[in-house]
């Protein structure tokens, strides 16, 4: 009796789910892009308003203390600033001078902290450490220094452990009429918590010296408050600076008539930090408005609930208008008008349908949205802070600035007067609402996108975008693997012979090849990296030099590769061998490029979005030029090929993208490299994503069109 042959089993519904959509991956991808530009665009309709997630903030719950007395204090104090003479010699040790008499009559603690000016270095992949205690004593120059003043306060019911942080930033050689008021705010908020009893937590004001820009006196400050130096200023200088200088005698005579200790003080584990800034320029608007920036290096946010009882505060308790940075050019933008109108007719039409139904937005609104979540995610990518609170997330520390803007009347003094007591008291209410908290700042968001004030895009909505954009690109790479190993398998039987059999095994790992070109383009991706820190010193060279020279290294170091390590070209001699060659080598780079732009999510997830809206469409559409016939349909997709490989190189992606923003009139191609030298100067993972996930996929496409099937 014959045996019965056995029954195969069925694969399981998810592998019959993937070989479906293996076998359909054009389909899905063009589905799946569509799809997740789609929900790029509806994220202003799908933004929520903002809440308050932690209860124990409750901003607003008690009246404000702030008086007369002291906005009329703290405006004398500005009146003493803005009269001290500019152009003096000592006007960088008048100030502080100031500063800190007006703290010691307040009984708070002060000392001075100096700082030296420092060059931005490269330092390679410096985003995954911590800030560097040591760089101040790399760079310093004893010819320039700053001084930053600081005065705190300790809380009577409080045991020292937790601190709120105030900033006021000024230029010391040069004070302007906004950054007096600044300080002014500083003061009377000072003043004002030097007699309160409600206190938990230490209060630092750090009136910060911005004269080499506000970020590095903060900076510098942070620097040492987490990793003191001990022995204060007269012996830092004296281990730092080996020559003379007359800025150290002055110094040194200025403390000791102030009778003050140069040692470095300290107060609790800082809670959050708030930066205040007042803007030289008047207001557009009708009121006093306030500016909120969040963003700080590689797309750092603190948490939204500080922005929030910011905007709740400013709005319901001191009348200001509060705005977010916006691109302006969005507010202008037909098509984005067009949207506005299409959605917010299909709100009206889901709304018709189901009045709880709450889809749909105006076109101003929408408009307004999309200019500042196209602001938000630029700020995010870019990975520089917006301010100087940027130096407080390098710390985890919650921070933010508040930059006001005047609203210029020809009553200017009463004009001072109020703006001073709303600066004053908002800044008052936030303190209190922090102050309240028994625990850092954990409830509400870290991952996010502003659409307005008081609407924003969560980490769960905005991730759905960018998980449809880079989700073809798996199954892109698996069924051209699979097409590649059947096209190699069928070829191999119709040329094998009797004794040829064994070879048959290894027809699995012709792979490795497209793989080993594949690692070869990302350790020149790596050597790229690391480039600007041999030739960053060249002296006397504009932007536009050191571009070029970066591209022809790029090409040449390239071709180096190419010619020791062996070419894409040089394998396999037989028409059906090279058609599987280069489809190899696209699976592999599209797997790369998934694995980039995923571990890139990560970090920074605004870059991942701009880089997948790059790199998805033009790996996913790149074939060879020479794969068929010219016709029609060949000829524009390799036009399209074309278009997008182009598109794709850096530079010219700079370019485009920032014309289309802010106009073509006034760009050049040595923007670009300004632009990547602020990137690695600032630590920023954007940098290294160019060059070591974007610009070798971009490499790897070029072979891709150059393949001679």
């Amino acid at each position: 009796m014959a045996e019965k042959e056995p029954v195969k089993s069925k694969p399981r519904p998810i592998i019959r789910l993937g070989l479906f959509l293996m076998s359909h991956s054009l389909l899905v991808s063009v589905v799946c892009c569509t799809a997740g530009i789609l929900a790029l665009l509806l994220l202003p309709v799908l933004a929520k308003n903002t809440y308050i997630s932690e209860n124990a903030l409750m901003p607003g719950s008690a009246s404000p203390m702030l008086s007369s007395d002291d906005v009329s204090e703290a405006s004398r104090f500005v009146d003493k600033i803005l009269s001290l003479d500019s152009s003096s010699a000592s006007l960088g040790i008048e100030i502080p001078r100031l500063i800190k008499q007006h703290i010691t009559a307040l009984g708070g603690e002060v000392n001075y902290h100096e700082f030296r000016s420092q060059l931005n270095t490269f330092r390679p992949l410096q985003f995954f450490a911590s800030p560097d205690p040591g760089i101040i004593q790399e760079n310093s120059s004893c010819m320039s220094y700053g001084l930053n003043t600081v005065g705190i306060i300790r809380a009577p019911r409080g045991d020292g452990k937790e601190a709120i942080v105030i900033v006021t930033p000024y230029n010391s050689r040069k004070v302007t009429a906004g950054e007096a008021l600044s300080l002014g705010i500083g003061y009377s908020v000072f003043s004002l918590l030097t007699r309160v009893t409600w206190l938990a937590k230490d209060i630092i004001w750090l009136a910060s010296d911005s004269q080499y820009g506000e970020y590095a006196g903060v900076a510098a400050w942070l620097r040492e408050y987490h990793t003191p130096f001990f022995g204060g200023l007269g012996k830092l200088h004296s281990e730092i600076c080996c020559e003379p200088s007359g800025f150290s005698e002055f110094e040194t005579d200025a403390i000791l008539e102030t009778g003050i200790s140069d040692t470095f003080r300290h107060a609790g584990t800082m809670a959050a930090a708030l930066v205040i800034k007042v803007a030289d320029s008047s207001s557009e608007f009708e009121k006093d408005a306030l500016s909120i920036y969040a963003e700080a290096s590689n797309g750092q946010m603190p948490n939204l609930d500080l922005v929030n009882i910011v905007n709740y505060l400013a709005v319901h308790g001191q009348n200001l208008r509060v705005k977010v940075e916006k691109i302006q050019s969005f507010l202008h933008s037909w098509w984005l008008r067009g949207l506005g109108g299409l959605f917010e007719s299909l709100g009206k039409l889901a709304r018709s349908l189901n009045p709880q139904w709450s889809f749909g937005i105006s076109i101003a609104e929408y408009v307004e949205g999309s200019a500042t979540l196209a602001s938000s995610l630029y700020n995010q990518a870019l990975g520089v802070p917006t301010g100087p609170h940027g130096a407080f997330r390098d710390y985890q520390v919650d921070a933010i600035t508040m930059e006001f803007s005047r609203q210029l009347s020809p009553g200017y003094r009463n004009r001072q007067t109020e703006f001073l007591m709303r600066g004053g008291r908002l800044v008052e209410g936030v303190v209190r609402s922090v102050n309240n908290l028994l625990e850092k700042f954990h409830q509400s968001f870290f991952l996010y996108l502003l659409t307005s004030p008081n609407r924003f895009v969560s980490v769960g909505v905005y991730m759905i975008a960018f998980a449809l954009l880079v989700a073809p690109l798996p199954m892109v790479a698996a069924s051209l693997f699979s097409d590649a190993s059947k096209l190699g398998s069928m070829n191999e039987q119709s040329t094998s012979g009797p004794f040829s059999k064994p070879a048959l095994k290894f027809r699995s790992w012709k792979w490795l090849h497209a793989a080993r070109t594949v690692l070869i383009v990302q350790f020149w991706g790596a050597f790229m990296t690391l480039l600007p820190y041999f030739y960053c010193h060249i002296p006397n060279s504009s932007p536009m030099t050191r571009l070029l020279i970066w591209i022809v290294l790029l090409i040449i170091s390239l071709l180096l590769l190419w010619l020791n390590l062996g070419s894409i070209f040089s394998h396999g001699n037989n028409t059906q061998s090279q058609r599987t060659q280069w489809a190899y080598l696209k699976s592999v780079t599209i797997a790369a490029a998934f694995t980039g732009l995923c571990l890139m999510s990560v970090i920074n997830f605004a870059t991942a979005e701009i880089g997948a809206l790059l790199l998805v469409p033009m790996c996913l559409m790149t074939v060879p030029m020479k794969l068929k016939g010219w016709t029609l349909r060949t000829s524009m997709q390799v036009a399209c090929n074309l278009v997008l490989t182009f598109l794709g190189f850096p530079p010219v992606a700079f370019v485009v993208l920032k014309g289309a923003l802010k106009g073509f009139d006034s760009i050049s191609i040595g923007e670009f490299w300004t632009w990547m030298e602020a990137l690695w100067e600032w630590n920023s993972a954007t940098y290294v994503y160019i060059c070591m996930v974007h610009l070798p996929c971009w490499v790897l496409c070029i072979l891709t069109l150059l393949h001679p099937c």
